[in-house]
């Protein structure tokens, strides 16, 4: 299924990447994304944001001095 670009940003970044690597929009589009998905490619900006929110979040909390050993998780359950 073919993949239709409606957004004129994209489209303009789409060719000046085509021009930088001398290859056509569909071929940077391809290779682009083939990159991205390469194992050990950078996560986006907004993904680590996130996932650092999250960490101070948890870091935040103190700890119960609890343990939560397989004796706890069967109290959970009444076993």
């Amino acid at each position: 299924m073919p993949l239709n670009i409606r957004s004129e940003a994209v489209n303009d970044l789409a060719g000046k990447l085509a021009l930088q690597w001398g290859v056509s929009k569909t071929e940077a589009v391809r290779l682009a994304l083939v990159k991205a998905l390469e194992p050990g490619s950078p996560p986006s900006d907004e993904f680590t944001q996130r996932i650092a929110r999250i960490q101070q979040a948890y870091a935040a909390i103190p700890a119960s001095g609890l343990k939560a050993d397989k004796a706890f998780f069967d109290s959970l359950n009444d076993e």
